[in-house]
C-alpha cells in the first residue's frame, strides 16, 4: 500500500530526503519557514508549503493528521524541533522522524514520542530515505553518484526461490554479492543457493536499477 509522507525542515539533510522520497515515487508533503526553500522543492514535492510547524492549528489545515510518516529535518531550532514532535505527537501521527542535533537532544525526542532520531552527522539521507520506505532495506551505502550497494532483508517473495529463480542479474541488472545467514556470510554465492527468508542479501547495482529491484522483491512497506 502506498504511503504518504511529509517532510518538515528542507535544509541539506531534509532536502535529500524529500528529494529521494519523491523519486521513489512516494507521495511527499514539504513544509519549511523559508520561502525560497518550498519555492525550490515545489517541483519535486507533491505538495510544498510555507509554514510553521510549531503551530498545530496550521498543521491541522494541512490535513498532516491523513500522513502515515513524518520527518522532521528542523535545522539547528532545537526548540522548533522538539515543539513540532510534541504537537506531532499529540496529534496522533503514526511514525515520526526526527533530526537530532546532540545526544541531548536524542535523549528529550525519545522521550517525548519520536519513534526513530537520526543524526545527519552518522546517517546518509538516501539510506534513512529507503530505510523509512521499508523495514527490509537494512542500509544504503553510496558508491558513486548513480551506484550504490543496499543490504536487504529476504521476505516472502524471495523466501524458497533460488538466484536463477529470481534471475536478479537479468531482470534487474543488480549483481548479489553476498548472502548473510545466521552468523555466516556467503560470498559470491552460487546460482542455485536457495534463499530463505530472513537471510540478508548484499546487492549492487546502479540506483534506478536498485529502485526497480527493491520496488518489485524487497518492499514491505511501514
Amino acid at each position: 500500500m502506498k504511503r504518504d509522507y511529509a517532510v518538515i525542515g528542507l535544509g541539506r539533510f531534509g532536502g535529500s530526503i524529500c528529494k529521494e522520497l519523491g523519486q521513489e515515487g512516494m507521495q511527499v508533503l514539504a513544509i519549511d519557514s523559508d520561502e525560497d526553500k518550498i519555492n525550490e522543492f515545489k517541483n519535486i514535492a507533491s505538495h510544498a508549503v510555507v509554514a510553521n510547524s510549531t503551530d498545530e492549528a496550521t498543521l491541522k489545515e494541512l490535513g498532516i493528521k491523513n500522513i502515515d510518516h513524518v520527518i522532521v529535518a528542523i535545522g539547528d531550532n532545537i526548540q522548533a524541533s522538539i515543539l513540532t514532535t510534541v504537537v506531532l505527537t499529540d496529534l496522533g501521527i503514526k511514525r515520526i522522524t526526527v533530526k537530532a542535533q546532540n545526544d541531548y537532544h536524542e535523549k528529550i525526542l525519545n522521550r517525548i514520542g519520536a519513534n526513530q532520531v537520526v543524526h545527519p552527522e552518522r546517517d546518509m539521507g538516501k539510506r534513512i530515505a529507503h530505510n523509512i520506505i521499508s523495514n527490509n532495506i537494512l542500509d544504503y551505502l553510496e558508491l558513486s553518484d548513480d551506484h550504490s550497494i543496499v543490504e536487504v532483508k529476504a521476505g516472502e517473495k524471495m523466501g524458497g526461490e533460488t538466484l536463477t529463480d529470481l534471475d536478479i542479474r537479468a531482470e534487474y541488472g543488480c549483481n548479489v554479492v553476498a548472502i548473510k545467514r545466521d552468523n555466516t556470510i556467503n560470498v559470491s554465492p552460487a546460482a542455485d543457493e536457495m534463499i530463505r527468508q530472513e537471510d540478508i542479501l548484499i546487492v549492487i547495482g546502479a540506483d534506478k536499477d536498485i529502485s526497480r529491484f527493491e520496488k518489485h522483491l524487497v518492499i514491505d512497506r511501514q
